[in-house]
């Protein structure tokens, strides 16, 4: 069984960050939701407020396979201000997998992680995003960086970090459990 992390900020957008979990936990990835709120409490883009499963600072990075970066302009903005994730994003794009959608992937070329790869972004943020060899796409996958367009992009984006991480037959098993 794969582990993945989720990075939880305030601002974040529900559903990339939440059918992302959903997606993954149905094909038997283990899945941590980590807020760098300083507390479990989330409060989402629209006003959800939730628990995450840990904070950042103590959830399992080195039983980790993935990192995963939810977009939403102010958790965009918020998981770019926190050092912890982005030491995480370079220490995993470095030896393990990173994921980021919608805005986020912003944070990813910010740190130089997708010099010279393809990668995906909102479009209101593809200045944001130099290096990078946009694709325009729903999901582009380079190496081990994933990223994904926006929240229409989602369930596409979680497919696909869950055939990374649990194979084919799996998606292929959500994929008719979701109607999708």
């Amino acid at each position: 069984m794969s582990k993945a992390i989720v990075f939880l900020a305030d601002g974040f957008e529900e559903c990339e960050g939440l059918l992302v979990v959903d997606l993954l936990r149905r094909g038997g990835t283990e899945v941590t939701t980590a807020s760098i709120t300083g507390s479990t409490t989330v409060v989402s883009s629209h006003g959800v407020r939730l628990f995450a499963d840990t904070v950042a600072d103590e959830a399992d990075y080195e039983a980790a396979d993935i990192v995963i970066l939810p977009g939403g302009l102010k958790g965009t903005e918020n998981l770019a201000a926190c050092d912890f994730v982005k030491q995480k994003c370079v220490e995993f794009a470095a030896t393990k997998k990173v994921a980021a959608i919608c805005a986020a992937p912003s944070i990813l070329a910010s740190l130089g992680l997708l010099d010279g790869k393809e990668a995906t972004v909102h479009p209101h943020f593809e200045e944001k995003m130099p290096g990078a060899i946009l694709t325009h796409g729903q999901v582009a996958v380079s190496g081990n960086i994933t990223t994904g367009q926006a929240l229409g992009a989602a369930i596409p984006f979680a497919l696909e970090l869950l055939r990374q991480l649990e194979g084919d037959e799996k998606v292929e098993k959500v994929r008719k459990g979701i109607c999708f």
